[in-house]
């Protein structure tokens, strides 16, 4: 397969074709999942219920050697920021969120009480929301009480994302004095206008004294989070706000895509289309800040995040044990990832669960003592298999034929020749190359990784024809 050259900078070079024109753009810009996982949440069904839950955790207490990972969901924001799609719940009243961590401890207890022998952790992450919209001492009781029920192992990633603008020092020092070792803040852009146009106004200023304090305090692989596609944003500006964070010395990027799903989050209804950029320029603000990034010495990851040669995501990437999930990239794997709180995704023995949604009815079914799951999607063998192709495409943009055949017992060419034929139409663009041994995405080909993926969609083929919007677009 090929190799790629190396950037004057340090960085492998990955550098965008002068293919890529308005023309391909146009043909490539339709809606796509970004992937988290497969089947997509599209898929999941009402029938997944919490008494099929409570048997697949039974199942998976069975597997009592194997670590787990757990997500908990943290929904509170004081405000809307409007670019957000996430699941939150907008309150500036803090004293409205105990009752929800109360609902919490008590499915941390109905869960833990289906592990007896399965409560080591290699894997904890806080979402939302704002995690650290909590007051310290708040998050410091709910950890404690999730930790007295599972175990952290030595070497276990806890990850946390962070708003620098209601993150203080002694939340920092709340989640270190627990073992948490990685740290995610929330960014987007430092332009002012463009802060102003969704609503997320904070300074360079209190962002970098917060990077600097999560340092001394032990954080490593400290992570912010980039968006292009933003209102009034201009490859300019855009360009000194990704100078910024490189100043602060970050160990990871993340360069996301905006997601404007106004069907599903009717605030981004606010956001003016008139000042969104087009397709041109939306992918030269990602064309500016990857080239940033490379010439700063930083190495891409899958198809969105940028990490320095040192960092464990690089390493996994160079050894082709990259993981995506519902929480991002990951290096650490878990066979079973436990979902927690209102809207949160579990993976487990095979099958995805989601719990309620609705707040009222998460915490109706944890009243009845009832698991709060409502919904997912039990993964066949055909699952599994594109599953896999596609979580390699999206991490190490490459699929080796053997591995696939010899995990999952096929003949790739003759299981996939349906895929394969969608895939030579992306391959005359020069978006991929397909050997006798594998598949392999070509630098131009990264941008567009999303549609690659799709082409093993069995889902996304069987609704191809239907022109309700689902998800956001892959330009």
């Amino acid at each position: 397969m090929a190799q790629n050259d190396t950037h004057p900078g340090g960085a492998t070079a990955r550098p965008l074709s002068p293919a890529v024109t308005t023309e391909l753009m146009r043909r490539y810009d339709r809606q796509g999942p970004r992937y988290t996982s497969y089947p997509t949440a599209v898929e999941f069904q009402e029938g997944l219920d919490a008494d099929v839950y409570a048997d697949l955790l039974t199942a998976a207490d069975e597997q009592a050697s194997e670590p787990l990972s757990i997500y908990v969901h943290l929904p509170f924001c004081e405000e809307q920021c409007l670019f957000c799609a996430c699941h939150v719940i907008i309150s500036p009243h803090y004293e409205k969120t105990a009752p929800y961590l109360e609902l919490l401890r008590r499915e941390i207890d109905l869960v833990a009480e289906r592990l007896p022998h399965r409560r080591q952790v290699s894997q904890l992450h806080l979402g939302g929301g704002t995690p650290t919209y909590h007051r310290p001492n708040d998050l410091a009781e709910l950890l404690d009480f999730l930790f007295e029920r599972f175990e952290r192992r030595d070497d276990a990633e806890l990850a946390v994302e962070v708003d620098p603008r209601v993150t203080t020092f002694e939340h920092l020092d709340v989640l270190a004095e627990r073992g948490f070792n990685r740290v995610s803040m929330g960014v987007q852009d430092f332009t002012p206008r463009v802060q102003e146009a969704v609503n997320r106004v904070q300074s360079v200023e209190q962002t970098r004294a917060l990077i600097e304090y999560a340092r001394g305090k032990g954080f490593r692989g400290i992570n912010v989070d980039l968006i292009y596609g933003l209102p009034l944003q201009s490859p300019e500006s855009f360009a000194q706000a990704v100078e910024q964070v490189i100043s602060m010395g970050v160990d990871r990027l993340a360069i996301y895509s905006f997601a404007l799903v106004p069907w599903m989050r009717a605030h981004q209804n606010k956001i003016s289309p008139d000042d969104l950029p087009g397709r041109d320029l939306k992918l030269e603000l990602f064309a500016v800040a990857r080239d940033k990034l490379l010439k700063a010495g930083y190495e891409p990851i899958g198809m969105d995040h940028f990490a320095r040669p040192d960092d464990e995501l690089f390493r996994a990437r160079q050894q082709h044990r990259l993981r995506r999930n519902f929480q991002g990239y990951s290096v650490i794997p878990a066979s079973d990832v436990i979902g927690l709180g209102i809207s949160a995704i579990g993976d487990v023995q095979g099958s995805y669960v989601q719990n309620e949604k609705k707040l009222s009815s998460y915490g109706k079914a944890i009243d009845a003592g009832r698991l709060p799951v409502y919904r997912g999607v039990a993964r066949s063998a055909d699952d599994e298999v594109r599953r896999d192709v596609i979580h390699e495409l999206m991490c190490n943009f490459r699929v080796e034929f053997a591995a696939i055949e010899s995990r999952h017992g096929i003949e790739f060419s003759d299981y996939f020749a349906e895929d394969l034929a969608a895939l030579a139409t992306h391959e005359a663009d020069g978006m991929v190359e397909v050997g006798t041994d594998g598949i392999e995405v070509t630098p131009v080909g990264e941008l567009f990784v999303r549609n690659l993926a799709m082409c093993f969609d069995r889902y996304l083929r069987e609704k191809q024809d239907s022109d309700k919007p689902v998800f956001s677009r892959t330009v």
